[in-house]
């Protein structure tokens, strides 16, 4: 496991922007996987896809965590929220996995951006946190852009849409429910999140046990690779994104991961040749700015409580 970093401020806020971007390119590679493996090529059910991506993600962040950390990586305080996380978390994959076999690539993740702002509207409610204005404005200009991309001459199904939209209200409840488990080692959450995934699909079994008993002899080689990198993709996306938080402020990194905009396209229009058309680019940058321009406040607005707290 990596030491405690070191190094410059400079130094570490450009790592955790590295460790930021690539985390953002292997999430895009999952929900990729998960498209494809879901199409008319594969075929696999959305429950199996998603009982693999638990299954591997878990085993995975064992191996990793516990021979560094030993046995009291598994223990935390807040149970109950890491269960709820868990689940916010389950919920937000289904839904984005449903959402990919309606819409393209590019277009779900870009309706994905309205969580964060989602959790800093509701922010005084949920979170206790002091009301901003700026806040509001803000998910509501993002909300405008996502209107642009899901408008009626897109092309877009009206089903995917709505489940993008609630794909977006279950990762804010995910990242609500991240700020409750803050007590935690993030490794631990890391662990968590793959265990409650793993036993509610389990627990499911009974509904999907033929689709997963007649894969064997349907799956070529290569779909079997994919369908196991889901895991170690999701996991792999997560683990980085941990260690880009221990180099960088949150605030700092919150306006890059809406460059994930920019791997979720490319791998859109490389393997499937889906790409937005201008207006739908115009609705994106309108979601992105309002994003990175209230991470930016954020960032400024938490730097002068520091300074004061300091004087």
């Amino acid at each position: 496991m990596p030491p405690t970093p070191t190094g410059t401020p400079a130094r570490r806020t450009l790592a955790g922007v590295l460790l930021l971007v690539v985390s953002m390119w292997a999430l895009s590679g999952l929900d990729a996987s998960g498209k494809y493996l879901m199409g008319p090529d594969a075929g696999v059910a959305l429950f199996v896809v998603c009982l693999v991506r638990y299954g591997v993600h878990m085993a995975l962040a064992m191996m990793v965590v516990v021979p560094a950390r030993g046995w009291r990586a598994l223990r935390c305080s807040r149970p109950r929220a890491q269960v709820a996380r868990g689940l916010s978390m389950l919920a937000a994959t289904l839904l984005f996995f449903t959402t990919l076999h309606y819409l393209p690539l590019g277009q779900a993740t870009a309706i994905n951006f309205l969580a964060p702002l989602i959790v800093l509207a509701i922010a005084p409610w949920a979170l206790k946190e002091p009301p901003f204005l700026s806040r509001w404005v803000a998910a509501g200009v993002g909300l405008l852009g996502v209107l642009v991309v899901v408008r009626p001459g897109a092309g877009l199904d009206p089903a995917g849409t709505l489940f993008g939209l609630l794909t977006a209200c279950a990762l804010a409840s995910q990242y609500i429910a991240s700020r409750r488990v803050a007590v935690d080692d993030s490794y631990t959450t890391l662990i968590w999140s793959g265990a409650v995934g793993s036993a509610v699909m389990a627990l499911a079994l009974p509904l999907y046990w033929q689709d997963l008993a007649a894969l064997s002899a349907r799956l070529s080689p290569t779909q079997w690779l994919v369908l196991l990198s889901t895991g170690f993709w999701g996991c792999l996306g997560h683990f980085l994104q941990i260690q880009a938080y221990r180099q960088a402020p949150a605030s700092l990194l919150a306006p890059f991961i809406y460059f994930q905009i920019v791997s979720a396209a490319a791998l859109g229009w490389l393997i499937w040749e889906q790409f937005p058309d201008p207006v739908s680019w115009l609705g994106i940058a309108v979601v992105c700015a309002s994003g990175i321009t209230i991470g930016l406040v954020e960032w400024r607005r938490n730097g002068a409580a520091r300074a004061a707290a300091a004087s």
